[in-house]
């Protein structure tokens, strides 16, 4: 379990330094993703971002796990 959290501490600290290079790339603001603005109110739904992210989880979980 304390190694996971490690890993898990590392990763975020990773993601937050690279989070703007991330948003250079377009992640965030995909097609997909819905953006509701009205006068004082913005909803925005990221659905596209997070299938994304969630499938390089995955992806990065299983060649860790084999």
């Amino acid at each position: 379990m304390g190694r996971w959290l490690i890993i898990f501490g590392g990763a975020l600290i990773v993601i937050g330094l690279l989070w703007p290079v991330l948003q250079r790339t377009g992640l965030g603001r995909l097609p997909g993703d819905i953006v509701i603005e009205r006068d004082n109110f913005r909803l925005y739904i990221p659905i596209v971002t997070s299938l994304i992210v969630s499938l390089v989880l995955s992806l990065i979980l299983w060649i860790f796990n084999r």
